[in-house]
């Protein structure tokens, strides 16, 4: 169609008749060229030598040098009735791949309308500078394609004191005879409850309202989860309805046995743990509620769950395996809810993974903590203790930048009736055996006054992180989750290690029966990789968090 803001002359323009021109790029028109036209505010009256005839691509884009018209750069051409009959060129013509939008439509959308007028567009780098975009954000938008970013396998030899990465999977051959190998995989997915995505929409407003609702999204989850093809699925925000209606039984056509645990209170999703039958079967299955009435201190509604797994295969020993997931409570300013949840996870871990003869059997813990790597509450996890005195109540997670004027924690944490020690294990309730009662009153207040004084955190596993946090050849962090706010790690696996995995941290390896080896992972990627397709979530990708998925060898010795 023409457009109003055209010289009449360039109205007349059509696609049979092309002239050759000074430059490098194609243009054709229909109707006849006049022997000569000005270009308003670039050249003066020009004549054109005679057409030359040429092939010409449908995706071309008139160059910025027209002064005032604007819209003229971005309106859509249509060549779909173009006879390559004759052509001319113009000089600094910019060719756009194809499925590159223009730059208009590449800032973020608001919550109304995914265009934005010609107008906003000459502001387009202002617009972007106020509004708090991250350089990631940025550079990620201006560089957008289709299609989904490429995660690789990276599998890892053992044999290396340090450990090697590799695209391609190895062959381990360091087992003897005596050890019984089982390989499996794991995967842990915070796949966005559709009431909170809801309830916390300004986070998506880079999205495109049809991605967001869950007819669309639910399908893609689900290929995600077909494709990666885990044995053991560990999923958070997973929305209670439909969990009731589609995932249960989505996920029992693939092969899976479900267990799910929804948050207390009026919360509607909640974490779900789900196996291959084929390959476990389940001992017991233990949820965790971290909200007690009678402690101020929990008043959240967060859960874990915890299960008991055996392996199907045949070994001298009869081999279980513990796997938990968890949602720790997000409020960055509440350190001491995250740290007292995770104890209480951890005691109900050592609880169920606890052993006949005293070993702890191998653990894998999965979830959304809530916490960024190197933070306290994460070197807990890694190192096995914590002395927390001192330690500010906001720097608990690490998300918060600069909690001043917060206040420290508490000496305990929480309080000694919650039953869970300061090793992270339930207390063992004492048995009113004495006769004398005073001497048991004494006792019983010797341990209360032990316990007040304790800064000190510590659990009995020995866990390593499936993940680095940074890509080893630039230093760039990983990321797991990826919205209009923020783009970090947040998401784990943890994992026993075997004592001759390389990856191991110190820990108590004796009171361990065998352990994992970790063999591969699927590759994260870096913020600006996630925002080359838009962030999260994207036509492709449904939630605001990538799927973790590793994969492990069971060593029974």
């Amino acid at each position: 169609g023409r457009h109003p803001m055209l010289h009449r002359h360039m109205q007349r323009l059509g696609r049979d008749c092309i002239t050759h021109w000074n430059g490098s790029q194609v243009l054709a028109f229909n109707s006849p060229v006049p022997g000569f036209m000005r270009w308003a505010g670039h050249y003066p009256w020009i004549s054109f030598p005679r057409p030359v005839p040429a092939d010409l691509s449908a995706n071309w884009r008139i160059p910025p040098f027209f002064g005032p018209w604007r819209q003229f750069q971005n309106c859509n051409w249509r060549l779909d009735s173009f006879m390559p009959s004759s052509c001319f060129h113009l000089p600094n013509l910019s060719m756009i791949s194809e499925g590159e939008e223009p730059l208009t439509k590449k800032r973020r959308l608001d919550d109304h309308h995914g265009t934005s007028t010609p107008e906003e567009g000459t502001n387009f780098s202002n617009q972007e500078e106020a509004s708090g975009l991250s350089v990631a954000q940025i550079e990620g938008k201006h560089s957008s394609k289709k299609g989904p970013v490429k995660r690789r396998w990276e599998y890892f030899c053992q044999h290396s004191r340090t450990m090697k990465i590799f695209e391609a999977k190895q062959t381990d051959q360091s087992n003897t005879e005596s050890e019984a190998k089982f390989d499996f995989t794991v995967m842990s997915y915070n796949i966005l409850s559709q009431n909170l995505l809801e309830d916390n929409s300004y986070l998506y407003k880079h999205c495109r309202k049809h991605l967001l609702i869950w007819a669309y999204r639910f399908p893609n989850i689900l290929q995600e989860i077909k494709q990666l093809d885990a044995d053991v699925l560990c999923l958070q925000e997973v929305q209670d309805d439909h969990y009731r209606t589609e995932i249960k039984s989505s996920l029992e056509s693939l092969g899976y046995h479900c267990e799910y645990k929804m948050r207390t209170g009026r919360k509607p999703d909640g974490c779900a743990i789900c196996f291959k039958t084929s390959k476990f079967s389940l001992i017991s299955s233990n949820p965790v509620e971290f909200f007690r009435r009678d402690i101020p201190l929990l008043d959240r509604d967060n859960v874990g769950l915890v299960l008991l797994l055996q392996p199907r295969f045949h070994c001298k020993t009869n081999a279980v395996l513990c796997i938990a997931n968890t949602h720790l409570l997000y409020n960055p300013r509440r350190g001491d809810i995250k740290l007292t949840q995770l104890a209480m996870l951890l005691a109900e871990i050592a609880s169920v993974a606890l052993q006949k003869d005293g070993t702890f059997c191998p653990v894998i813990i999965c979830g959304d903590f809530n916490s960024i790597p190197g933070s306290p509450l994460y070197r807990f996890i890694k190192e096995g203790k914590l002395n927390y005195e001192g330690l500010s109540i906001g720097k608990v997670s690490g998300q918060e930048q600069s909690p001043r004027g917060q206040r420290i924690l508490s000496i305990p944490i929480w309080p000694k009736k919650l039953g869970i020690s300061q090793n992270c294990v339930y207390e063992v309730k004492q048995q009113q055996k004495e006769e004398n009662a005073g001497q048991q009153e004494k006792y019983n207040s010797f341990l209360s006054f032990l316990f007040r004084l304790s800064s000190k955190l510590q659990h009995h596993f020995k866990l390593s992180s499936v993940y680095s946090h940074y890509f080893p050849e630039t230093g760039i962090p990983e990321v797991t989750t990826c919205h209009s706010r923020s783009a970090v790690t947040v998401d784990y696996i943890f994992y026993s290690a075997a004592s001759n995995d390389t990856d191991a941290q110190p820990g108590p390896v004796d009171s361990f029966h065998g352990g994992l080896k970790l063999l591969g992972r699927l590759a994260l990627l870096t913020e600006k990789d996630l925002w080359t397709v838009n962030g999260l979530p994207n036509e492709k990708n449904s939630s605001d968090h990538l799927p973790l998925l590793a994969e492990f060898r069971l060593i029974e010795r």
